[in-house]
Parts: structure tokens; C-alpha cells; sequence
């Protein structure tokens, strides 16, 4: 028999590890995170550079998650070669993190998915070489076909990881996206010797997205061998519109299949089985905020002249990836909880807790670990809704062209003017973001002629 002075001190154990694990707290990192999203959406850039960046000096193992933020602030902010270093090196780490690290995956089984470094979405992971290739055409543009060649070499190689029996299924949610071959049509377009690979680019744009109606236009005059008229050149309205997908964090009950895959990971990681019944658990999920612009006008000298259109539907890619990848979260969430309580019934028997203020104490201890269990919120969250674009051909010389949201009720709402030089038979790019009916940072222009 253990004597009362043992005893007391496992139930001062007890409750001192409950005390610690409380002072954790079960804050997320949308939480943490709140102040600088707020930050960029209500127009503080410089603001929310700098929160982020004190966020990424302070919290290493949520960098890349934060940083990601960081590019998207860089670039409405007028920095586009900063925002694509940004971008390039969490690509780069997502990359080494793919192999997931052993002793980390330990640890976050008695903690939470938050004690991983964290690798990404997948379509994160795919919406970062999307934004490269755009980030790249503001400037030099002599990466981004390279840039578009990634994206759906990705998409691609993500499917192939999905076990066989599952790739049928998941093959919905790793479709080409459009925007790659549109951006590789663009730049051959305006090479004036690459017109049967715009063509073929557009082809795949066409039947890719068909809903997206300039793309047969596109076809057509690619096929023509007509870039623009001599003394014309051409404007590329790129926007990033609403609030894009994000995670929160849900209480779920346990799907079969969330079962069956706790089931495997509990073989690799103990002896234990998963339990019949378990209580709800809290996991990410990812919601995409209700529609406030549907698009956006241009217009020149109060004369609309064109319209964008979704060439990337950001939140729809999103919903489609984190339902293949739902299961997955579940089960790993079921088999930390199966183990938790594994561990408490362990440390019962090692320090006899037979006596029922120690019994109580450790089972106080056991709910305490469940209930201070965060779901890992971790994700892009300034991605937007959708990417849109509209293509102007206009005489050559400076046209001031006014970018005016037109509102879900088809309102239009009055936006900024921004100066564009268009150059004869060349290719020049404008960039403005509208997470709602005002602007967020600057309206970004960038006129280059593109290699040959």
C-alpha cells in the first residue's frame, strides 16, 4: 500500500499538471491571428505588415501559415518582388515538410495538430505557384510561365498520393485550374510566333472552365494569329475579390471513415484500440464567407469597357480539397484522443491509484488534456474568393481606367482610378484587390515586354 504522504503528493501532481495544462488554454490560431487580418481588411497595410511580422519573429512554429498572410499584405502594398521571395521560400518549405517528421507526429498526438510545423494545405500548396505566377508577371514576368507550369504539375502529383482505391473519387478535387493555361496563353500570345501554343492553351482553358466566356474569344483569335491591332496593345485586369476560404474550428462526431483511418494510425503509433462510442471532437474547418462583390467594371471616361470574370474560384478549390482530406483530420483527432485517455488508465495503474482522491484527480487530469485540445486553424487566411480578369485591347498610350465592384446586387460601386501605359503589340498587367466594395492597398500596374 502506498502511504497518504504518496498519495497526496500524486493527487498535488495531479492537480498541478490540470493547472498547467489550463494556463495553455485552448485558444487557436485564428484567434491569435484576428488582429492583423482585421488590420488588412479595413485598409491598415502598413499595420498588419508589422503585426504579422512580429507574429513570425514570435511564434516560429506558425511562420509560414502567417507569412503567407505577409505576401498577400506585401503585395497590395506595392511590393511585388518582396511578396515573391515571401511566397517562393514557404513554397520551398512546404516542399521539406511534406515528409512528415517522426518525433513532432509523436508529440502532436498527446498535444494537438498545432505542435506540427505547419506544411500547407494542398491548396495552399497549389494557390502558391498560382500567385507566384501573378506576383512575377508585375515585374519582370520572365518566371511566370514557368510559375504556371507548376500549378497543375502539383495538382497532379497531390492526386497521385491519394491511396488508389480513394483516387477516383478525389480526382474532382484535383482538377486542372484554368488559370494555368491561361497565363501560358497570354505570354505565347504576345510572343507573336507562339499562336499554335496560345492556341492550345486556350483550348485547355475552354474546356477546363467552360463557364469562363472570354476564353472562346480568346481560341478564337489565338487561332487568327491576331494578338491586337497595329497601334494596340493589351491591358490585363487581374482582381482578387471577397474574403476568401479560412479555417474554423467545428465539433464533429466521428464519421466510419474517420474511424477506419484512426484505427490504422493507432497500430503505428500504440496497442490500443479505437473505442466504440467517442464523444464529439473538435477539428478545422474550412468556411468561405458569403459573396460581396460580383465582379469588377472597368471603365474609361465613365464608358464601362469591360467586365472580370472567375478564371480561379479559390474558395470552390478549397471546399472540394478539405472534403477529401476531412477523413483524414478526423481520424487523427480520434486516435489523439484514444491514446490520451490510454495514457491516463496507464498512469493509474503506475502510481496505484486506488484511492478515490487520486483516482479523481488523474480522471480531472484526462479531461482537462481533451478539453484543452485546439483544432489546428492554421491556413492563408487573406486568400481571396476568387481570382478574376478581364482582357482590354486599347490604342497605345496612357488611358486612366477607373476599377469600380459591381456589388451581389449588381450595384455598382464607385472604385479607383488607376494610369496605364499601353504599349504597341505588348502585354501590360494591372492588379487591384476587393475583399468587399473597397479597395485594399494600392492598384498595382506593371508594363514589361516579355521575352520572344
Amino acid at each position: 500500500m502506498r502511504s497518504r504522504a504518496d498519495q497526496s503528493r500524486t493527487i498535488w501532481l495531479c492537480f498541478a499538471s490540470w493547472t498547467l495544462l489550463t494556463l495553455a488554454g485552448c485558444s487557436t490560431y485564428a484567434d491569435r491571428i484576428r488582429a492583423a487580418r482585421e488590420q488588412f481588411y479595413t485598409g491598415q497595410v502598413t499595420t498588419a505588415a508589422e503585426t504579422l511580422a512580429d507574429y513570425i519573429e514570435h511564434h516560429p512554429r506558425d511562420a509560414d501559415a502567417a507569412a503567407l498572410d505577409l505576401a498577400v499584405v506585401q503585395l497590395v502594398s506595392g511590393q511585388p518582388q518582396q511578396a515573391e521571395l515571401t511566397l517562393r521560400g514557404v513554397r520551398d518549405r512546404f516542399e521539406e515538410l511534406e515528409q512528415a517528421d517522426a518525433v513532432e507526429t509523436s508529440v502532436s498526438m498527446l498535444t494537438d495538430d498545432q505542435q506540427l510545423a505547419y506544411a500547407g494545405e494542398n491548396y495552399e500548396k497549389v494557390l502558391t505557384r498560382v500567385f507566384l505566377a501573378l506576383v512575377n508577371l508585375l515585374q519582370d514576368g520572365q518566371d511566370a510561365e514557368a510559375y504556371s507550369l507548376q500549378i497543375n504539375a502539383k495538382q497532379e502529383e497531390l492526386l497521385q498520393r491519394v491511396p488508389e482505391e480513394e483516387r477516383e473519387q478525389a480526382r474532382a478535387a484535383y482538377v486542372p485550374l484554368a488559370i494555368a493555361p491561361y497565363v501560358r496563353g497570354m505570354i505565347r500570345e504576345a510572343s507573336f510566333a507562339n499562336y499554335d501554343d496560345a492556341s492550345r492553351a486556350y483550348h485547355q482553358v475552354v474546356s477546363w472552365q467552360p463557364g469562363f466566356q472570354a476564353g472562346r474569344l480568346d481560341l478564337a483569335r489565338a487561332e487568327q494569329g491576331i494578338h491586337s491591332q497595329p497601334g494596340h496593345g493589351v491591358v490585363y485586369v487581374f482582381t482578387l475579390v471577397n474574403r476568401g476560404p479560412v479555417k474554423e474550428q467545428s465539433v464533429e462526431i466521428p464519421t466510419s471513415a474517420a474511424m477506419l483511418v484512426a484505427d490504422r494510425m493507432l497500430s503505428v503509433f500504440s496497442q490500443y484500440d479505437v473505442p466504440p462510442t467517442l464523444a464529439p471532437i473538435k477539428v478545422p474547418r474550412v468556411v468561405v464567407p458569403s459573396r460581396q462583390v460580383d465582379g469588377v467594371a472597368v471603365l474609361m471616361g465613365g464608358r464601362a469597357v469591360g467586365h472580370t470574370e472567375t478564371i480561379c474560384d479559390v474558395g470552390e478549390l478549397a471546399l472540394r480539397q478539405q472534403e477529401i482530406e476531412r477523413p483524414k483530420i478526423i481520424g487523427r483527432a480520434v486516435a489523439r484522443r484514444t491514446i490520451k485517455k490510454a495514457a491516463v488508465y496507464v498512469a493509474k495503474d503506475v502510481v496505484e491509484a486506488d484511492a478515490p482522491l487520486a483516482d479523481i484527480a488523474l480522471s480531472a487530469v484526462g479531461v482537462a488534456w481533451e478539453a484543452t485540445e485546439a483544432a489546428d486553424t492554421r491556413c492563408w487566411g487573406l486568400l481571396p474568393r476568387e481570382i478574376q480578369v478581364v482582357r482590354l485591347e486599347l490604342p497605345a498610350g496612357t488611358h486612366q481606367l477607373q476599377l469600380s465592384p459591381v456589388l451581389a446586387s449588381r450595384q455598382t460601386y464607385p472604385g479607383p482610378t488607376v494610369a496605364v501605359d499601353v504599349l504597341d503589340g505588348r502585354n501590360s498587367y494591372v492588379l487591384a484587390c476587393f475583399p468587399g466594395p473597397q479597395l485594399v492597398g494600392q492598384v498595382l500596374t506593371s508594363n514589361h515586354e516579355l521575352t520572344r
